[in-house]
């Protein structure tokens, strides 16, 4: 009896000695985990990042909306004030969409409360939703164009834009929702603004058009940006001008 009592308690000292080497193991995990925090986490707003975008020159990464909301006022980068760009800084931002799918995968419910947020906000302006089935989707655009615009347009042939300046600096168009043809370009939308705001044509040159801080390729076509570069967010396909 003495003997199976000294193994059994053996059996538990060796139950207890692991406990707390993997109690100490699952510790520093948590510590490498909270070291990670700093490369996750935005500077401008201390939040965990959304819309992850890096630029160029230094490779630091933000928020989207925090930098774009940051160079209206500075062309330095939040975190080491260097120059972003002399001119004109959003040629020199990238969406990191590694950087991204890195946070959402380390940060538990992270991307599903994002979704929720971007659900209630669009809901509230009333804009169809990335959530909503493919076929819903349609039937949303489709819906918000019958109300908002005139004539029969094809929404199998066009799709719906909003085109916003990158600053409030920016003339901004009367109406700034559009529907446009997917074979149509980057081109025809730059002579667009061009006429609209610099009233030439002919200064289409000096016109700059972005999809999620990403300088356009006046090459591009409507469909190619809405799919590679918006990567189907929304509907309605965003971009940002300046001229």
């Amino acid at each position: 009896m003495g003997e199976d009592g000294g193994s059994k308690f053996g059996r538990k000292s060796s139950i207890s000695n692991f406990g707390v080497a993997a109690a100490k193991i699952v510790s520093k995990m948590k510590v490498k985990l909270a070291d990670l925090n700093s490369f996750l986490t935005c500077c401008i707003c201390g939040g965990y990042l959304i819309n992850a975008t890096t630029i160029t020159e230094c490779v630091h990464t933000f928020c989207r909306s925090c930098l774009l909301q940051h160079i209206k006022s500075s062309n330095k980068c939040p975190s080491c004030n260097g120059i972003i760009h002399p001119s004109q800084p959003l040629k020199s931002l990238r969406p990191d969409q590694t950087m991204q799918d890195i946070v959402y995968k380390l940060v538990p419910g992270l991307r599903e409360n994002e979704e929720k947020r971007e659900i209630e906000f669009n809901q509230k302006a009333g804009l169809p939703t990335k959530k909503n089935s493919p076929q819903t989707n349609d039937k949303a655009v489709s819906d918000y164009v019958k109300k908002n615009y005139a004539g029969g347009i094809r929404i199998k042939d066009h799709q719906p834009i909003c085109m916003e300046g990158v600053s409030e600096r920016v003339p901004s168009l009367e109406r700034k929702f559009m529907m446009v043809p997917l074979r149509s370009t980057i081109l025809h939308l730059k002579k667009f603004l061009a006429s609209k705001i610099l009233n030439d044509i002919d200064k289409w040159g000096n016109v700059d058009i972005y999809c999620n801080g990403e300088l356009m390729g006046k090459e591009h076509s409507i469909e190619f940006v809405f799919v590679t570069k918006w990567r189907r967010q929304n509907p309605i396909l965003v971009l940002q001008y300046s001229c």
